[in-house]
């Protein structure tokens, strides 16, 4: 074990998830969440954009920057280090945007080839940096952040890890830009052509963003690395777009994922015994898997479910409809209920094959039996309720109508009316009955068959 590793182990001690956590823990966490949140605030605006990739760009681009201003000026202040990360990340924006103009280079494709090539200029000039300076490759990739509680600052008398000074000063400055120039921001994410079109500063508005964007990643470069850099600026954000829509809600819940990645992250690896940067955006990666599964309205299972639930709705409507053909084929004639007797028109058919096989259809007998809509005999044999003859009266209803509609207003001829009809009647609204009751219900279907009443 290195003198720094042993350091480091005896300053967690023994602290795993579930026991006490030390002062030192507590600074390193503090840490990740700062610059986690950080991060979160003005990647929302990327992943709104559709720029994620220009974060991982200017992320990595600014190498060679942070690597010229050390050389120049011989200092790791924050002062000479923002102006040469800046300027890295600027060239980048401006390398990519004229390969695209004037090369013929698509956006992605120009922006890989502007950010690698940066990014491996950068670990070109950091092999002629002194030994001993904490900016090396496994700096860049992974960080520092186990150091930061080692080198402290008196502020306002009490001493506190200067990387938390440093970083707390960025997140408040990322606060106060999108506070201020939030309708702007709003507008130019979702529609930048309305916003050039009104007046706005796009121009200005994209350079804030990338501005941030090169500030926050050199400032948290020293203490979590490329890795965290990367997966904070996209990770949060692209969750939080999974689980809501809206748009303030979307930071709050960015912040919330970007901190709980941080906290979750630091105490596994701590338990692990790895890489705290590294653990804690494996969390973030977690999170978006299990948001891209199970989030209320864009989650992969919920999509699966819904049209699930909707095949199930459909093969219900079909059978009842079926149920309803075979009475009609019997000599039942347009099927309308008795008040005095609701079981006038319940009768015995037999679907045959077609509604006997198959996983949906035994789900779907399953529950129209258990909701009393039909009743199931002998030899196969479907007996269709009073209540199951009202919905499928109204299915057959929905049918006809639309069968009437294509022919007049699409013009269709007969034979290829009932295909799309057996789609539509299963989505037909109440404003669209409404419209088609009015020019179709008094008349027959195409096929002479009469429209059911309502």
């Amino acid at each position: 074990m290195t003198q720094d590793a042993a350091m480091l182990s005896m300053l967690r001690g023994n602290c795993t998830i579930g026991f006490a956590i030390s002062e030192y823990d507590l600074w390193v966490m503090l840490a990740g969440v700062l610059a986690a949140a950080a991060c979160s605030i003005v990647g929302c605006f990327l992943v709104l954009r559709r720029m994620s990739l220009l974060g991982d760009a200017i992320s990595h681009a600014i190498l060679p920057g942070l690597a010229a201003a050390f050389l120049i000026s011989h200092t790791r202040e924050i002062v000479p280090m923002l102006i040469g990360a800046a300027s890295a990340g600027v060239l980048a924006a401006l390398l990519s945007g004229a390969m695209a103009r004037y090369a013929r280079v698509e956006e992605s494709a120009s922006l890989g080839v502007s950010f690698t090539t940066l990014f491996a200029l950068g670990v070109v000039l950091i092999a002629f940096i002194p030994a001993g300076i904490d900016l090396d490759p496994s700096c860049v990739l992974y960080g520092s952040i186990e150091h930061v509680p080692l080198d402290t600052v008196v502020l306002f008398g009490v001493e506190i890890p200067r990387y938390i000074r440093t970083i707390a000063i960025v997140l408040i400055v990322n606060v106060v830009i999108v506070a201020l120039l939030w309708k702007e921001l709003k507008v130019v994410s979702f529609d930048a052509a309305f916003a050039a079109s009104i007046g706005f500063g796009t121009a200005f508005v994209h350079t804030i963003l990338v501005s941030a964007v090169a500030w926050t990643s050199v400032v948290c470069f020293e203490a979590v690395g490329s890795i965290l850099v990367v997966a904070m600026l996209v990770a949060p954000g692209a969750t939080a777009h999974l689980l809501t829509d809206r748009y303030p809600r979307m930071f709050v819940y960015s912040i919330i994922l970007a901190t709980s990645s941080a906290v979750i992250g630091y105490q596994l690896a701590s338990a692990l015994d790895t890489t705290a940067a590294g653990m804690m955006s494996v969390v973030a990666g977690v999170q978006f898997a299990i948001a891209a599964l199970v989030a209320p309205k864009h989650g992969v299972f919920v999509k699966w479910m819904s049209r699930f639930l909707l095949s199930i709705r459909i093969r219900r409507e079909d059978i009842l409809a079926s149920l309803y053909r075979e009475l009609e084929s019997q000599g039942a004639g347009t099927i309308s209920l008795s008040a005095s007797n609701p079981n006038d028109y319940v009768a015995a058919c037999s679907t045959g094959n077609r509604y006997s096989r198959g996983l949906l259809t035994r789900i779907s007998r399953r529950a129209l039996r258990r909701e009393g809509l039909i009743e199931e005999q002998l030899a196969g044999q479907l007996r269709l309720t009073a209540a199951g003859a009202e919905v499928a009266r109204q299915v057959i209803r929905s049918h006809r109508m639309w069968e009437s509609f294509l022919k007049e207003e699409v013009g269709l001829g007969p034979d290829h009316l009932h295909d799309p009809s057996h789609v539509m009647e299963h989505y037909i609204t109440p404003q669209m009955r409404a419209r088609l009751q009015s020019a179709y219900a008094d008349r027959p279907d195409p096929h002479g068959k009469p429209v059911p009443p309502a």
